[in-house]
């Protein structure tokens, strides 16, 4: 039988619980067992694809083409496996889903309430995800923190959960902070008492507590902790900050997570393989070659937007035993004062997907920039539409080249609605969502990257290249290298005349792995090494306060 952790958050937002559930994932994937990782999200919309980026951050998108949580994407990357949509569950959902029966007369006239109606939704939920994939472990995160009162109906149906599946089936983990406060000199636990303490109030006693700190914990606090919480000593384990988020399941194993979990469920203790995990540390810690990499992006005031981006360059650089610092540059300071005061001297531009017309003219004008410097070019998306409508207008030299999406009435839309898109009307009704073959040219940048005729990469957009301007295109250089199977969609274009220019309509991000990094991702590192540029002292200030390495973004 299926054995279930939940994971809950305490005293503040942003604590980790994400890379917790997915440290503990590869631990015990490394001890030989099976685990899917659920998320729980308190917010009302029914998934996260309609939301800004600088309310939730990135949308990670499944290969069944559901809109999560960008926490789903560090499940996939520390477990090296693929979720579901079913992986993904919102408040939204449960509440559609339920008013949804009620309409269907499913209820039988019968009164509709929180409990036990939407706490019985939320419970089949968890199980639907143990039936499908059935795992050894199923680890539950609960977004949001302890008191917020959207959080209560998950609270409940978990309560509920120990009592429904037998005692021993259920593990109760919570996460809360260790503050280290400078006029005291000390590391305090209140906090974590009281967010103990409201978790009992809800009838939820923690058999683990994860306790996040700033540094080592001196001697007899974890006594202390487990005397005021009720845990056992061995069961109150340090998570100290780290230098990079992939550090936290072998600090995690150190403490002995896994081994606690496997005990309290009374599983069999195998010897975990963690070998290449720590070969993969080890890369990360003793690079031999320096990149610096901008970023032109419009939402840099908050990089979790581009967090699998990030961690993809990450990948990329621990191949290629490199340190990346990657520079934010705003596309909207570009397309106002120009990329020379922004972009002199990198050793490669990266263009990120994104939505809406601001700082479009921005990246248009990186990336023309980039073809006529030769700086390595990496375009993912809407980064591929930016290259598609710079080479229009300044190559292929067509008048008001550009894209439907912001110029309905341009006479040349480059980038276009297809004929089956133009009357829908829901937002992400006329998306391209989710996992989709692309059939890869030969004799092609991307054939000697990928080394595959047929590829599958994840999508996440809405507007396709307009193949009335194909013949043009290829008649004036440009290089399509990825179609569709039928040739109908351009997927990947690049051009031959440079060191390396390519740009997707998909998103690769996605399916990069610290230990499978992506081959778009490894030949653009590999390129941007090649070029050997030095960054110059004399950044321009915009842009040097945005300045963070790979590892820093990561943590």
């Amino acid at each position: 039988m299926t054995k279930f952790v939940f994971i809950t958050g305490g005293v503040v937002s942003s604590i980790g619980k994400g890379i917790v559930a997915a440290s503990l994932g590869r631990l015990l994937k490394s001890r030989n067992y099976s685990v899917s990782i659920l998320k729980l999200d308190p917010y009302i919309n029914v998934d996260p694809g309609t939301m800004s980026p600088y309310q939730h951050g990135e949308v990670f998108v499944t290969s069944d083409g559901a809109e999560t949580d960008l926490d789903l994407g560090h499940y996939e990357r520390f477990t090296d496996t693929s979720v579901s949509r079913l992986n993904s569950v919102t408040t939204g959902s449960i509440y559609q889903a339920v008013i949804n029966k009620e309409r269907r007369g499913d209820y039988q006239g019968g009164t509709v309430q929180v409990i036990p109606h939407i706490t019985n939704e939320i419970k089949q939920r968890i199980h639907r995800v143990a039936k499908n994939s059935n795992p050894d472990v199923l680890i539950t995160e609960i977004g949001g923190t302890l008191g917020d009162i959207e959080s209560l109906p998950f609270l409940e149906a978990i309560r509920q959960f120990r009592k429904d599946v037998g005692r021993n089936n259920v593990l109760y983990m919570h996460v809360t902070l260790l503050p280290w406060i400078p006029a005291a000199g000390e590391i305090k636990t209140k906090p974590t008492q009281h967010s103990v303490k409201e978790l009992r109030a809800i009838g939820i006693q923690p058999d683990i507590l994860i306790c996040r700190c700033d540094r080592a914990l001196p001697p007899g606090l974890k006594d202390k902790i487990s005397a005021f919480c009720d845990v056992p000593v061995e069961s109150v384990i340090s998570a100290q900050d780290a230098s990079s988020i992939y550090e936290v399941p072998l600090m995690l194993e150190k403490e002995g997570l896994a081994q606690q979990t496997l005990e309290l469920f009374q599983m069999e203790q195998r010897e975990p393989d963690l070998t290449h995990w720590q070969r993969l540390i080890e890369r990360l810690h003793n690079p031999t070659h320096h990149l610096e990499i901008a970023i032109v992006g419009k939402y840099i005031k908050l990089t979790d937007a581009y967090l699998s981006v990030v961690e993809a360059l990450e990948h990329a650089a621990i191949a290629k035993d490199t340190k990346i610092k990657i520079h934010w540059v705003s596309a909207e300071d570009v397309e106002t004062y120009g990329p020379e005061s922004f972009l002199n001297g990198f050793n490669g531009i990266l263009i990120p997907g994104g939505f809406g017309i601001r700082g479009v003219d921005g990246k248009i004008q990186a990336i023309r920039y980039a073809r006529e410097n030769q700086i390595p070019l990496l375009g993912l998306c809407l980064g591929m539409q930016c290259s598609v409508v710079e080479w229009a207008k300044h190559v292929a030299l067509l008048e008001e080249a550009h894209s439907a999406e912001f110029f309905t009435d341009t006479k040349n839309p480059v980038i276009h609605l297809l004929p089956e898109q133009q009357d829908v009307v829901d937002l992400g009704g006329t998306m391209r969502l989710g996992l989709y073959p692309c059939r890869i040219a030969p004799n092609t940048l991307a054939s000697s990257l990928y080394q595959e005729e047929v590829i599958y990469e994840r999508h996440r957009h809405r507007y396709e290249f307009n193949n009335a301007y194909r013949n043009l295109f290829l008649e004036t250089g440009y290089v399509i290298s990825g179609t569709s199977p039928d040739g109908r969609l351009v997927e990947i274009i690049e051009l031959k005349q440079h060191p390396f220019f390519i740009a997707t309509q998909f998103h690769p991000e996605f399916s990069s792995r610290p230990s499978h990094p992506h081959p778009l991702f490894v030949g653009f590192v590999q390129a941007s090494l090649d070029k050997g540029q030095v960054k110059q002292s004399s950044t321009n200030g915009s842009t040097s306060q945005n300045q963070q390495s790979v590892a820093e973004v990561s943590s």
